[in-house]
């Protein structure tokens, strides 16, 4: 099972300040629809460093293809819509950026939102 989503920076302010104005452990939790553990963590932070914010960053690899492949992967695609991905990963790799695989450029096309549909065939 994985970890929670981290409160957002607003929640964690409203923590600090109502904390800092009297409310109980058990009230702020209810304030911000968290349990009591993460508010005495989240204050505990603020008291010993001064910040209560997240320092929690991405998980999992680094994308391979960034937002300026991203849209040159886009641009092949719309030259020529009906390309395979082989086609695509080709075109791709014959560029100045690093070779990737054809799973990575299906999926970053799937991402994109770029995805394959048949023609509609008439029944009139």
């Amino acid at each position: 099972m994985g970890k929670a989503a981290d409160l957002s920076e607003f929640d964690r302010g409203q923590i600090v300040m109502a904390r800092r104005l009297g409310t109980s452990i058990t009230e702020t939790a209810r304030l911000v629809a968290c349990s009591r553990s993460v508010v005495v963590s989240i204050h505990a932070k603020w008291i010993n460093d001064g910040d209560a914010s997240s320092r929690r960053q991405g998980v999992g690899r680094p994308c391979v293809i960034k937002e300026k492949g991203r849209r040159r992967l886009s641009r092949l695609v719309k030259q020529n819509r009906r390309q395979t991905v082989a086609q695509l990963t080709a075109q791709y790799n014959a560029g100045p950026s690093a070779s990737v695989s054809e799973h990575t450029v299906q999926r970053t096309v799937l991402d994109m939102g770029l995805c394959s549909r048949l023609p509609l065939v008439c029944l009139c």
